[in-house]
């Protein structure tokens, strides 16, 4: 692919990833890349935390639960269209659809996603 050559969102998910949220890949950059997932209605993705990556969310359509924790710090927000939150590197992290409407939103990735290694499974919280 020519490296300035823009991408349409997929139909179909590139990826299930290790939390269980269809992942569609949009483009990286040598030092990030930018997902799209959607977690569909009545879903709970499993409890992870990333071992080299940290990620910015940006929620896109529905509405979900996301819990994070990071050293003594613990949080759970009710994410709405319009919210921006980090994922910082060895967070553990699950989130839940809790609406009727597919949960979307999009994921910076800083350094770009290294593969399905970098995913640790951790206890839900769920």
């Amino acid at each position: 692919m020519h490296q300035l050559a823009p991408k349409l969102l997929s139909a179909i998910p590139d990826h299930l990833a290790p939390d269980g949220s269809e992942i569609r890949e949009l483009l990286p950059v040598t030092g990030a890349s930018l997902a799209h997932c959607t977690l569909p209605p009545n879903q709970m993705s499993k409890a992870v935390k990333h071992r080299t990556v940290e990620e910015i969310w940006y929620v896109l359509a529905g509405q979900g639960q996301i819990w994070r924790k990071l050293g003594i710090d613990e949080l759970v927000v009710d994410a709405v269209p319009g919210m921006a939150l980090t994922i910082p590197r060895d967070t553990h992290f699950q989130f839940r659809n809790t609406g009727p409407e597919p949960f979307v939103f999009v994921i910076a990735t800083s350094p770009k996603w290294p593969g399905a290694d970098e995913a640790i499974s951790v206890p839900d919280y769920w």
